[in-house]
């Protein structure tokens, strides 16, 4: 890489311009001099000398070694000092760069946490990062880590590697996916309850790597609250006619739906189906929408047509007033406070009682 060029280049000129070689002359100069004969004397004085030069010899070494023990200290003091004169070098020339160029540090915040998908076993949700990178060169997003908590109580973890890049002179929102299984939770903390709403608190940390600069961490958090579904409970309270017929009959289906929720559920489709002593009258639709309240209970009016003479013997049983059988089975389609919702509904071994319009409406269902 090219930074990597200049560092090399900028140690190389330090070294060069800060150090010069030097060749020491293990002698000292002199001037020549002719070599003459030695004298007697000068022999006898060498022999008179011996001894004490011997001796002189012999108390010297431990100076010597005492001097190349300091020259060593000096070396290493040196070294040392070159070691920290280089990093300050590199520190300014990366500074020096910096401000020449223009590199800055990216910014980031967290613009939204939307719910694409609720049911009662997870919930998907997708936190939005809105970056800015300053730079004009693209940079890497090495990783993302993201942490979910709810009272300080882990919910969740994770790591994205290799997350992307982010394009240079740009802003760009990058959309973490985290998934949420209701099971783990309410295993690990027994106090969550179905139809709870519970606080959370998200933790984001983008690791970038920004030129010149190095690699960074941008910590983010949110907080915000996360709902834990319990389906509706659903009763048929009673089926009245309003045209009979041996080929075809209409009646309305009054349900009974209780919400256990902490949160309402604006009601904006059915999906499911209904037998009566064990004949399948098929699928219903909702006329109109329905608000249910919050851990209340609301009554809807569902129009049904049916066959009489396909039940048989149960056909008299039903008219005569006598408990019949019924089965619901299928799902209900939600608008929450948290987006859409599709929950499931189901009553089986339930009892209801055929009326004609205009009888009295106080009888109450059996169960």
């Amino acid at each position: 890489m090219i930074w990597n060029w200049m560092i090399s280049v900028c140690l190389y000129s330090y070294a060069r311009h800060t150090f010069s070689l030097s060749i020491i002359s293990p002698f000292p100069f002199s001037s020549h001099r002719r070599c003459s004969s030695p004298s007697s004397s000068s022999i006898s004085s060498l022999n008179t000398n011996d001894q004490s030069r011997v001796g002189m010899a012999s108390s010297d070494k431990p100076d010597i070694l005492e001097r190349r023990s300091d020259k060593k200290e000096e070396k290493d003091e040196e070294k040392g000092g070159f070691i920290e004169k280089v990093k300050d070098f590199v520190h300014d020339i990366g500074e020096k760069i910096e401000e020449a160029i223009g590199f800055g540090k990216p910014t980031a915040d967290v613009s939204g946490i939307h719910f694409p998908k609720i049911n009662l076993h997870k919930a998907d949700l997708v936190v939005d990062v809105l970056v800015k990178n300053p730079n004009a060169v693209p940079i890497p997003l090495i990783d993302i880590n993201y942490l979910i908590e709810s009272d300080g109580r882990k919910l969740v973890s994770g790591l994205i590697p290799d997350a992307g890049t982010l394009h240079a002179h740009g802003s760009e929102t990058v959309k973490i996916p985290i998934t949420l299984i209701y099971d783990d939770i309410k295993q690990a903390y027994s106090d969550i309850k179905p139809g709870s709403i519970i606080p959370y608190r998200v933790k984001v940390d983008l690791i970038i790597d920004v030129p010149v600069i190095g690699r960074i961490t941008i910590p983010l958090e949110k907080t915000g609250e996360i709902p834990i579904p319990y389906k509706p409970d659903i009763d048929v309270e009673k089926i009245r006619f309003k045209r009979f017929s041996f080929e075809e009959t209409e009646a309305i289906l009054h349900l009974k739906l209780e919400n256990k929720n902490d949160f309402d559920l604006g009601l904006n489709a059915l999906d499911y189906e209904v037998w009566l002593a064990n004949m399948s009258i098929g699928g219903v639709e909702l006329e109109k929408s329905a608000k249910l309240e919050k851990n209340g209970i609301s009554y809807i009016d569902i129009p049904i047509t049916f066959r009489p003479k396909d039940f048989g013997s149960a056909l008299w049983d039903m008219m005569r007033g006598r408990g019949t059988g019924y089965t619901m089975k299928g799902n209900i389609n939600v608008d929450t406070p948290f987006g859409a919702m599709k929950l499931p509904i189901s009553k089986e071994g339930g009892t209801t009682r055929l009326k004609k319009n205009g009888d009295d409406g106080d009888d109450d269902d059996e169960d």
